[in-house]
């Protein structure tokens, strides 16, 4: 504000009140935070983001705000080694306690995490003590919802990194009086109302009610808060003791301690049977002196005789003296008060003992919440008290803005000795000097039983009456007025005495002392005898003024800032703006009397570049060779006649108003130049208008001449034309009629002999097709009868043997008695079942063969079949066109009737051939259609050949089940005959046969896992047993077959951990694992370790975050192979039971027979080549956790690459969003700048910067969605930290900084046309925000833009508060082009208001997004699998012999 051109009262209130209007609620006085209260919630200026724009920013650089002066603090402390403090004063509903809060709130963001017993932090605690002292130290008052009945400095410690590290609350004033009494429309502390809306069980368990049930409530009628649910706060209160380190007892004895206030006031009396005496006054007084005696633990009857007798001890004996109901209720109240004294004393002795102070602390930052200046029309000893910390404070900030200027002076070494510094000194004398101050009178008038505020007034009017700053108001006879620095109050003694006592009734004292609830004990400790007698009497007022001497000396230690808070109406209500009372306040809290200050030497201050950049147009001659910026500005101010202004080192100083006679003669000379230059243009104008016309004249008169001799000349040139072109004509026509005849004749001959070399080419072609597809057919005669013969022998050769074998088996079953025959035909049986099974396998061997020969002859057959169809197109396409040549020649031959040389005998012979043609084509016909049918045939043969080995297969089968039944009866028929040998063991002995039990033999571990147990379940139950034993060689066998697994899989991991390049544009790593886990069967095992190695390979490979290159590399190979298994694998029962297929897919020759059917085609062939690469399995749920790391992964490398050139852009667009300075009164006449030579050379970084990784990501082939994705968050990006700054910083809304910004906008435009929309993809367009605001900014004459213009046309994307924003920021020092109309504005401010009623947040920062914009299947749907169709494995795995597989 001290940059004002006009700086007095209505100056400043005029500035305040159009910042009021634009919500610009914060205002610098020099370093003093002025802070309106809006009334009204702008969550938008105090989130995180905003916090985060604030930290680091130098003081001024950004809009007014608590968090700016914070920071300072802050920086100054860790820069300087300096403790702060932070003094917020105002006056009641001014908005104190909230700009403490979001100070608080900036510290704790600031000062980290230093966390503490129970998992709470410091900050924590100091943020959620606030609550807690509100609760219990907040009213409403006349003038305020939430008024701090107290005051509060926190002290804030931190240690040498500038870590909180403890705190420490200190408080001053309570308003005890305020327990007891009240005033309408007021109400008592919050806590009691809290208490009363809590949750049933807890108002049952203190047994309280309504709030208009309690005399301490009842006063008033106002019970409820607007905006405000006392149930609510109840439980946010308990939960902030929760977090402050208040234990569940604790806060139920303090609420009990509450409870039993409201119940003590309830406490009515009357007068006793004895004279002078009192007891409670009926059932219901009883009733709460039994309930607080409950609460407070102590006995009904002892609580009795403390509110209705006192004890006076004397030398000889002990007085026991009734007090009358007046003084019983009086006694009542002051217990009452006391007990809310100790108990909020208590609670900040907790809170400061919970949160723990840092002895090895380095610096602190103090927080005050001080009370503001009160005058009432009723004040009492807590405005005396208030007003007094005032009047202390404000001597300190009279001092800290003269110490400030005197330092700026003296720095910039400037003459200050003749300004004047006012001093409140006498008024401080007035109250606290000792012995004769207004405190010390009032202690001595409270240490005598028989004075009264009477003559305590009579006492002041005595020792003051002739006292400059102390008056005796008139009608007035206990009445005082003292002469303050913010004006006169008159002050009400009546009670001045009362509440200047401070000690504890000791009937009170004994009452509670005696209770056996131990907090009650701990808020009334027992005193010493020694300690009582000294401190017998003890006053409110002495105390005080120690505590404020205390907090003075601490200011003392500190580097003070300040924040006036300023309430701009007594209506509470927003968008009101009380011009007296704003000027009132400003008065009181001392900014006036600032800038007075700032006014009485220099107010106006501006560095020589400004200064010449501005005003160098008064004086444009002093600019002509100058070097010297000093010079140039002295010679400035003398050349324009000032006088009274001093150069310092590094500004210039102007006296109050020079600023603005300077801008007056600006303006002047800028009138001036128009005028010039208007009447030049006008000049230049007319002579180019009257040029104009007179070449015009001369040009249309030279025109007419030159029209009328072309046409003379146009008539000579049309006669030699008539007879040119007479004669080519007559040459022409001649000329044709000989060509016609010359073309005709060699058109003739040409055709005949071609039509003869045509047909003996045919013939050839016909003859040697015909003799091919004789051999064939031959050929597959012969063999497809020698196959037929062949599979007829077998068959019979199949039929014979089951024959025999059945037979065989009856004669068995009749010698089945015989355990010897039986053995033998049963050994004799599997032997024949096993060369049964060798033949059938040979058989099945041989017929593939011959099925494989059979392809190979029918893909022959057809393919010559496909050769004839073509020459039988060809030769049909000759003929019609030989026909039409034919009709040609026929049409043109009545043309050339008159030339005779047709030949008769060459037209018979064509038309013979012609006929012969005709039947070889019929004949060729018929061979083709007689080859379809014999094709056909022979599919048909082939079906049918097909189905009989399918049938022998069954009898197979069937043969192996009987044979298996067989070998069942065959052990039963030898158990039934060992029964019988048993028997007649006597008569007939015979050999026992013993059998081995069969022991399974043990599969062994393949691949690093464990086989899977299904396998054994399924399979083939008919198979002859085999009798296997274990030894130990097997056991050996199945741990070499182990080490060699795990040696694969270690050869696997150093060949991959290595960069081995691509092939064909794919990672060959990612190729290579995937086949190594195919060919292992890895994706089907239950249990193996070689997805963790894999994984913790990739983890050790990115932990280099800062390196690109391999970030670039594995975030190609781990996208291709998360693409390869998203194609692989299935889970286990995911899709349902694929039903029998027909039997030509179970048999090589069924897949022939399938064949013939349907020709094959290129996708066909595509698709089986990209299932040699990808094939589906089944996976299990290792495989499938593979798959979920694989994709976190890609993820974490997409994420990784995306924030570092984030953080490499960061620097760059804090430069790049404000154009550099140039000196403009230099480069007027000498040519020479003061800015910087290349402007552009931030944005050609950044275009740098995107350059190079493209090309990283390029050489990598990583999946193009994904740089895509990479580039448009990045320009999202851009476009979130431009815009923002664009809206925080008002040096940036400029014309020349728009064309600035778009300069560099146009090099981005271009690398994304550069780069391509493979790449690039819509990154362009995420930059909207910042290139409509770029293009408002530099529109000329944007006063003549309507609001739907702005909204629908320029900036269809900007919010009403983004656009509010622009147009109210925006100004031009350089070209003093206008902003937008006044209406328009008012239209945003109608539109923002309506918006402000509504739910929707009206924050106009925008927010960068930082998640991860692709899925799986987006990856997926980007790569085809025919592109791994040609991609080699790693060369290295080709050379060891366990990996042969890759070959394939």
């Amino acid at each position: 504000m001290t940059k004002l051109a006009y700086l007095h009262e209505p100056g400043v209130l005029q500035n305040l009140r159009s910042r009021y209007d634009m919500n610009e609620i914060y205002t610098y006085v020099g370093n003093i935070l002025i802070a309106v209260n809006p009334f009204t919630r702008l969550p938008h200026l105090y989130n995180s983001h905003m916090m985060a724009q604030y930290k680091g920013a130098g003081f001024g650089e950004l809009s007014p705000h608590p968090f700016a002066v914070a920071d300072a603090s802050y920086r100054l402390m860790m820069n300087e080694g300096i403790s702060q403090s932070i003094l917020v004063s105002g006056e009641s509903g001014a908005g104190k306690t909230e700009s403490t809060k979001l100070l608080m709130r900036y510290l704790a963001y600031m000062g980290g995490r230093a966390a503490v017993e129970g998992g709470r932090t410091v900050e924590q605690q100091v943020l959620e003590s606030n609550p807690v002292l509100e609760a219990f130290g907040n009213a409403k008052t006349v003038r305020n919802n939430n008024s701090s009945r107290f005051g509060k400095f926190v002290e804030i410690q931190f240690d040498q990194g500038g870590r909180i590290s403890g705190a420490a609350i200190r408080t001053y004033l309570l308003e005890r009086s305020r327990v007891c009494q009240l005033s309408d429309p007021e109400r008592n502390y919050h806590c009691f109302y809290m208490l009363c809306a809590a949750p049933p069980e807890e108002v049952q368990k203190y047994k309280l009610g309504n709030p208009r049930t309690f005399h301490y409530l009842n006063q008033s009628n106002c019970y409820e808060l607007d905006l405000m649910d006392d149930a609510k706060e109840y439980i946010a209160t308990r939960r902030a003791m929760e977090i402050v380190g208040i234990n569940a007892e604790e806060q139920d004895a303090i609420f009990r301690v509450v409870a039993a206030v409201l119940h003590l006031g309830n406490i009515e009396f009357a007068k006793g049977k004895e004279m002078d005496s009192s007891v409670p006054k009926d059932e219901k007084s009883w009733f709460h002196l039994r309930t607080v005696a409950e609460l407070l633990m102590c006995d009904s009857k002892a609580l009795e005789d403390s509110l209705c007798k006192r004890v006076i001890v004397t030398r000889d004996e002990t007085i026991t003296k009734w007090l009358d109901p007046e003084s019983a209720a009086v006694s009542r109240d002051a217990l009452a008060k006391v007990v809310y004294s100790r108990l909020f004393d208590w609670l900040v002795d907790k809170i400061n003992s919970s949160i723990g102070q840092d002895p090895h602390s380095k610096f602190l930052i103090g927080v005050l919440d001080i009370y503001g200046f009160e005058s009432f029309k009723t004040n009492s000893f807590e405005q005396f008290c208030i007003n007094l910390t005032n009047e202390k404070l404000q001597q300190h900030f009279n001092q800290h803005v003269f110490k400030m200027e005197q330092e700026e002076y003296t720095k910039e070494e400037i003459d200050w000795s003749y300004i004047e510094f006012v001093d409140n000194q006498d008024i401080l004398d007035l109250i606290e000097k000792k012995p004769g101050g207004i405190i010390a009178l009032l202690d001595e008038a409270c240490m005598f039983p028989r004075s009264t505020h009477e003559t305590f007034a009579q006492k002041l009017y005595q020792t003051f009456k002739n006292h400059k700053r102390f008056a005796k108001p008139k009608l007035a006879r206990s009445d005082f007025t003292i002469c303050h620095y913010a004006g006169d109050v008159t002050y009400q003694t009546e009670l001045f005495l009362d509440k200047n006592k401070d000690y504890v009734v000791a009937e009170h004292q004994a009452l509670l002392g005696a209770s056996t609830c131990s907090f009650v004990l701990g808020l009334f400790p027992p005193l010493a005898e020694e300690s009582s007698k000294q401190s017998k009497f003890s006053s409110i007022g002495s105390r005080f003024k120690q505590q404020l001497q205390t907090l003075l000396e601490t200011l003392s230690a500190t580097e003070p800032h300040y924040i006036r808070c300023v309430k701009p109406n007594n209506l509470l209500k927003p968008a009101i703006f009380e011009n007296k009372n704003a000027l009132q306040q400003l008065r009181c809290g001392g900014v006036m009397e600032a800038i007075r200050i700032s006014c009485a030497g220099f107010p106006t201050r501006k560095t020589f570049d400004e200064f010449v950049d501005r005003f160098g147009l008064l004086a444009p001659e002093v600019l002509d060779g100058s070097s010297d910026e000093v010079t140039a500005c002295k010679r400035l101010l003398e050349k324009v006649g000032l006088t009274g202004y001093q150069i310092g080192k590094t500004k210039v100083f102007l006296r109050a108003g020079q600023m603005a006679e300077l801008d007056t003669r600006r303006s002047e000379v800028l009138g001036r130049s128009a005028s010039i230059i208007q009447r030049k243009v006008r000049s230049y104008l007319s002579r180019r208008s009257f040029i104009t016309l007179r070449r015009s004249a001369i040009q249309i008169q030279s025109a007419c001449r030159g029209q009328f001799a072309r046409h003379v000349y146009e008539n000579m040139r049309r006669e030699a034309a008539c007879l040119r072109i007479q004669r080519d004509l007559r040459m022409y026509l001649a000329r044709k009629a000989f060509k016609d005849l010359c073309y005709s004749a060699i058109s003739i001959q040409t055709g005949m002999r071609v039509m003869a070399a045509r047909d003996e080419l045919r013939f050839r072609r016909q003859t040697r097709a015909a003799i091919m597809i004789q051999t064939q057919c031959r050929k597959y005669l012969a063999r497809l009868h020698y196959t037929q013969l062949k599979k007829a022998a077998i068959t019979t050769q199949c039929a014979w043997r089951g024959k025999v074998a059945r037979k065989e088996l009856r004669n068995l079953k009749m010698a089945a008695r015989e355990t010897g025959a039986l053995q033998a035909a049963k050994n004799k049986l599997e032997k024949q079942v096993e060369e049964l099974t060798w033949r059938l396998q040979l058989e099945k061997r041989m017929r593939a063969d011959v099925e494989e020969a059979k392809t190979q002859e029918n893909a022959k057959l057809h393919s010559a079949l496909q050769e004839m169809q073509l020459q039988f197109k060809e030769t049909k396409e000759m003929l019609v066109k030989e026909r039409e040549a034919a009709k040609k020649v026929a049409e043109k031959v009545p043309v050339i009737q008159e030339v005779p040389v047709v030949d008769q005998v060459a037209l018979e012979n064509l038309n013979i051939e012609n006929e012969k043609l005709k039947a070889l084509v019929t004949s060729l016909e018929k061979k083709i259609d007689e080859t379809e049918k014999k094709f056909e045939e022979t599919s048909r043969i082939s079906e049918e050949r097909l189905k009989q080995a399918l049938e022998a297969e069954s009898k197979i089968v069937e043969l192996k089940t009987a044979m298996h039944r067989l070998e069942e009866k065959f052990s039963d028929i030898e158990t039934e005959n060992q029964v019988l040998r048993q028997q007649g063991l006597v008569q007939t002995p015979a050999k026992k046969v013993s059998e081995r039990p069969p022991i399974p033999s043990t599969q062994s571990l393949e691949n690093g896992h464990h086989p899977n147990d299904e396998s054994r379940a399924n399979e083939p139950q008919s198979a002859t047993p085999v009798k296997t034993f274990g030894t130990e060689s097997d056991s050996k066998f199945r741990r070499s077959h182990i080490e060699r697994q795990h040696e694969n899989i270690d050869a696997l991991i150093n060949c991959v951990t290595n960069n081995i390049g691509f092939s064909h544009g794919k990672p060959v790593a990612a190729l290579t694992i995937y086949r190594c886990l195919l060919h292992w069967k890895s994706f089907e095992a239950e249990r193996t370790s070689v997805f963790d190695r894999l994984i913790q390979m990739i983890g050790s490979a990115i932990e280099n975050e800062e390196n690109n290159e391999q970030m670039a590399y594995w975030l190609s190979n781990t996208s291709t192979l998360l693409f390869l298994l998203q194609r692989s694998l299935k889970a286990a029962g995911s899709s349902a039971t694929p039903q029998r297929k027909p039997p030509s897919a179970t048999s090589l020759f069924g897949r022939m027979t399938m064949g013939f059917r349907s020709s094959p085609s290129s996708s066909n062939l595509a698709a089986a080549a990209a299932l040699a690469v990808v094939r589906q399995v089944e996976a299990k749920y290792p495989a499938l956790l593979f798959k979920q790391q694989l994709a976190a992964y890609v993820e974490k490398i997409y994420g990784i690459i995306r924030d570092n050139l984030k953080k490499e852009l960061a620097s760059l667009l804090s430069l790049c969003i404000q154009a550099p300075r140039t000196s403009k009164g230099s480069v007027l006449r000498s040519g020479r700048s003061f800015g910087k030579d290349s402007p552009l050379s931030h944005w050609q970084s950044i275009v740098d910067s995107l350059n190079t990784l493209l090309s990283t990501l390029k050489q990598n082939f990583a999946p193009p969605v994904l740089i895509q994705k990479i580039f448009t968050q990045t320009f999202s990006y851009i476009n979130v930290q431009l815009f923002n700054s664009l809206l925080l910083r008002r040096e940036c809304c400029t014309f020349s900084n728009g064309e600035y910004v778009k300069s560099g906008l146009a090099e981005l435009e271009l690398w994304c046309a550069q780069a391509k929309e493979e790449y690039a993809g819509s990154s362009w367009d995420e930059l909207k925000h910042i290139r409509q605001a770029v293009g408002f900014l530099v529109i000329h004459q944007k006063y003549r833009i309507s609001y739907d213009e702005i909204t629908n046309d320029l900036c269809p994307i900007l919010s009403v508060q983004q656009l509010y924003r622009i147009c109210t920021l925006y100004w031009d020092d350089n070209y003093n082009t206008r902003s937008v109309s006044p209406g328009v504005i008012s239209s945003m401010r109608v539109l923002m208001t309506e918006d402000s009623n509504s739910a929707v947040s009206n924050s106009f920062l925008l927010d960068d997004n930082s998640g991860i914009p692709f899925s799986v299947d987006d990856l997926s749907n980007s790569l085809q699998e025919k592109d791994f169709m040609d991609v080699q494995p790693a060369e290295e795995l080709l050379e060891n012999p366990a990996f042969q597989f890759l070959h394939e």
